[in-house]
């Protein structure tokens, strides 16, 4: 692939979603956690094979035609929720490669202030947020609690967005531009209120390839777990086998999108009827 291809909107690109990076996880996190000897080596393998990463504000600007062409073999390296280990376990492995990342956090889940309690493990605190950022790891949004974003009313999701919106900034000293959807689930409605929030992409899951026609606000990810073995990892990467290896979760992900939208649509009811 080539820089020149790298305008086209066939170009695929992997995105690649972790969530906890730990040597013994708990267990609400432990299906999506990975090893750090194993995130280590897939950094290694990313390397090796010439990759190389952008943050999510770097692909979307690239797509939104600024100047800017896709590097050969691009990748992107995201985090959700905002797990200690990033910092403790992830960060070294990017350093020692030259990556940059994303870390999507859920401010009411991190340790200090704003600290909800519903974190699912030892989450990050913002000294270390802060030196993330300082390392070239772009922080993005991932709403205040961690809801189901398309099961709110509007005022709930509005709040959801903007005060974790505000919290970053706040922390960080400048607005994040880039938002991941929890449990990767939205809708029209879900999407316009990301982009009246401020944010100028949005991050589903979807385990497929991101290609520019997704839209900014619905940009596919691939699941990288705890299972996930170095030669699968190098498929996942490189888009091979996607469709087989993640066919019966895209299956399970149209059925419940129907049951969701069925409670969606009696939620509304209710609320019109009150």
């Amino acid at each position: 692939m080539s820089a020149r291809q790298g305008t086209s909107d066939g170009v695929p690109v992997p995105i690649l979603m972790y969530h906890s990076v730990a040597h013994e996880p708990s267990e609400a996190t432990r299906r999506l956690s990975v090893a750090p000897g194993q995130f280590a080596e897939q950094m290694e393998l990313l390397g090796a094979r010439g990759y190389t990463p952008l943050t999510t504000a770097d692909l979307a600007g690239i797509w939104r035609g600024g100047g800017r062409v896709l590097p050969d073999r691009p990748v992107l390296i995201t985090f959700d929720d905002g797990y200690e280990g990033v910092h403790r376990y992830a960060l070294p492995a990017l350093t020692a490669q030259g990556f940059p990342a994303t870390v999507f956090v859920s401010t009411g889940w991190l340790r200090g202030p704003y600290d909800t309690g519903g974190g699912l493990d030892t989450m990050l605190d913002w000294t270390q947020v802060r030196a993330l950022a300082a390392h070239g790891v772009e922080i993005g949004g991932h709403t205040h609690t961690h809801p189901q974003l398309d099961q709110l009313g509007d005022k709930e999701l509005e709040f959801e967005l903007l005060h974790c919106r505000e919290i970053v900034a706040a922390e960080l000293g400048g607005q994040p531009v880039s938002f991941a959807y929890p449990y990767g689930h939205s809708d029209r409605r879900v999407r316009r209120a990301v982009r009246a929030a401020g944010f100028a992409q949005s991050l589903a899951v979807g385990n497929d390839l991101a290609r520019r026609r997704q839209g900014p606000y619905a940009l596919r990810r691939v699941t990288v777990r705890r299972s996930t073995g170095i030669a699968e990892f190098e498929r996942l990467v490189e888009g091979r086998a996607i469709g087989r290896h993640f066919a019966r979760e895209r299956a399970l992900t149209k059925g419940y999108a129907v049951v969701r939208r069925a409670r969606q649509a009696r939620r509304k009811a209710i609320r019109t009827r009150v």
